[in-house]
C-alpha cells in the first residue's frame, strides 16, 4: 500500500492574519486615493472600485445560524461583504448544523448553514416555514480530519474498518493489531484510546457516520445521522469542543473540520484501491467533483451525495460539502434580495478565495458555482 501524503499546509493558515490581510486589501481596493497613487495596484483597485460602484446598494438585517465548520470562513465573508454592502447588518450564530436548521425552520433566522442537506422531517418543516420549497446551496467544501493526540506520532494510515472499530468501542488500545498492520513503522504505545464525538446535532457527524457506514458497513451498521448514534463515550459541543477535548487528552481521537486540526496528529484514509490519501484542498475538491445530485429534489436544490469509497487515489473520502439553506420564496422582498446578494457573494470567486485563505477550504468549481447562481436568480 502506498501512502500519498499530500496534505496542504494552507489548511491551517492563520484565520486572524488572513482576516486582517483581507480587510486591509479590501480597504485598499475600495480607495480611489490608493488606486491613483500606486500604479502597480491600479488595475485591481479599479476593478474592485468598479464592482462596488455598480453593485446595487442594499440595507437591512440578515441573520443566519448553523454549521460551526463555516465559522472561520464566515468571518472573512462578513468582512468582505461589509466592504461592498456597508448598510447591511449581517450576523451568523455558529451553533451547529442541527440547531441552525431548527432556527431556520422556526423562522428565527433567514438562512441556515449546514454541513448536510435537509432531509426527512426537516424538508417538510422548511417548506412550511417558507411557504414553498427550501433549497440547499453548496458554499463551502472542506475535508473532515480524523484527529488524534499521541506523543511522537504526527500521522497514521487508518482504514475505515479500523476507525469504525475505534469509535464503536471494539478497538480500545493504540497498539491494537489493526492499527499496527497499516502503520508498521510507527511506535504505538500500550495506551487506551479515548474516542470523542460531537454532543450536538452536527452535519460534521452526519458526514463522519456516512463515511463509516458506506466504507465499513460490516463494522458500522448505523446509517448517517446528525446525532451520534451510540450511547456513552466522551462528547463535546461543536468543532472547537471536540478539538479542545482531543488536545487535552493523551490518547484521544476525534473528528473535526480540517481547518481546525492545528498541530494534532491526523489520519490518511484508504481508497478502494488500497492507497492511503491525506487531506488537502486538492483531494477534497476531487472528492466534491465526483459527488452526485440527490434525486427527487427541485431542480434548484443542489443537495449532493459524496462517494465515500472513491476509486481515485487522489480523492479524500471524508469530505463535507457545507450549504447555505435558503427559501425559494420569501414573504419579505428585501430579505430575498439580501439572501441572493450575500449567498452570491459566498460563492463568488472572491468569496471562495477568502474562505480558502481564512479556513483552508477548497473552492467550488465553476460549474457548481454557476448552478448556485442560477438557483439564486430564481429566488422570489
Amino acid at each position: 500500500m502506498s501512502h500519498r501524503l499530500i496534505r496542504s499546509g494552507a489548511l491551517r493558515s492563520s484565520a486572524i492574519l488572513g482576516a486582517s490581510v483581507l480587510v486591509m486589501s479590501l480597504a485598499a481596493c475600495g480607495s480611489n486615493d490608493s488606486a491613483s497613487s500606486d500604479s502597480s495596484s491600479s488595475a485591481s483597485g479599479t476593478e474592485s472600485a468598479s464592482a462596488e460602484s455598480t453593485a446595487e446598494q442594499l440595507s437591512g438585517s440578515l441573520a443566519g445560524a448553523g454549521a460551526t465548520s463555516q465559522e472561520a470562513a464566515m468571518e472573512a465573508w462578513k468582512a468582505g461583504y461589509a466592504a461592498l454592502q456597508p448598510d447591511v447588518t449581517l450576523s451568523y450564530d455558529a451553533v451547529g448544523s442541527g440547531a441552525g436548521i431548527k432556527q431556520f425552520t422556526d423562522g428565527q433566522v433567514v438562512w441556515a448553514g449546514s454541513d448536510a442537506p435537509l432531509e426527512d422531517d426537516d424538508i417538510a418543516a422548511a417548506e412550511s416555514r417558507c411557504g414553498a420549497s427550501a433549497w440547499d446551496l453548496p458554499v463551502y467544501i472542506s475535508p473532515v480530519a480524523v484527529i488524534f493526540n499521541l506523543d511522537g506520532v504526527a500521522s497514521l494510515n487508518l482504514d475505515a474498518k479500523t476507525i469504525a472499530g475505534i469509535f464503536n468501542g471494539t478497538i480500545t488500545k493504540w497498539n491494537d493489531a489493526a492499527i499496527a498492520a497499516t502503520n508498521p513503522d510507527a511506535t504505538l504505545p500500550d495506551l487506551a484510546i479515548t474516542p470523542v464525538h460531537r454532543s450536538d446535532d452536527s452535519g460534521t457527524t452526519e458526514n463522519f457516520t456516512d463515511y463509516l457506514h458506506q466504507a465499513a458497513p460490516d463494522v458500522w451498521a448505523d446509517e448517517a445521522a446528525k446525532a451520534w448514534p451510540i450511547s456513552g463515550g466522551e462528547s463535546a459541543n461543536g468543532t472547537s469542543g471536540v478539538v479542545q477535548a482531543v488536545t487535552a487528552g493523551q490518547g484521544a481521537i476525534g473528528y473535526a473540520d480540517a481547518s481546525q486540526a492545528g498541530s494534532l496528529g491526523t489520519a490518511a484514509l484508504e481508497t478502494s484501491g488500497g492507497d492511503f490519501v491525506s487531506f488537502s484542498n486538492e483531494t477534497a475538491a476531487n472528492a466534491a467533483d465526483s459527488a452526485t445530485t440527490i434525486e427527487g429534489r427541485d431542480a434548484n436544490d443542489i443537495a449532493l451525495a459524496v462517494n465515500r469509497v472513491p476509486d481515485d487515489a487522489d480523492s479524500y473520502p471524508l469530505v463535507l460539502i457545507s450549504y447555505s439553506i435558503v427559501c425559494s420564496t420569501y414573504e419579505d422582498a428585501n430579505e430575498a434580495e439580501l439572501v441572493k446578494s450575500f449567498v452570491g457573494y459566498q460563492v463568488s470567486e472572491e468569496g471562495q478565495e477568502q474562505a480558502s485563505q481564512a479556513a483552508g477550504s477548497a473552492p467550488l468549481s465553476d460549474t457548481l458555482r454557476e448552478k448556485v447562481q442560477t438557483a439564486l436568480d430564481a429566488i422570489k
